[in-house]
């Protein structure tokens, strides 16, 4: 018997529902005193480890 399958906004849903996610978005400032940023999606868990890592 085949697995019912499913699209578009319920098989994202479905997909993302058991994990916890975060949006970080890290700034740095260039030579020219302009800001870029950059945004990741990561887990919940690992937030502090990363925002650590990439800390100017």
């Amino acid at each position: 018997m085949a697995k019912k399958q499913v699209f578009g906004e319920e098989a994202k849903s479905l997909r993302f529902a058991h994990r916890k996610m975060a949006k970080v978005i890290i700034s740095n400032k260039n030579d020219r005193g302009k800001y870029s940023f950059k945004e990741t999606m990561i887990n919940q868990d690992s937030v502090e480890e990363f925002i650590q890592k990439n800390k100017p």
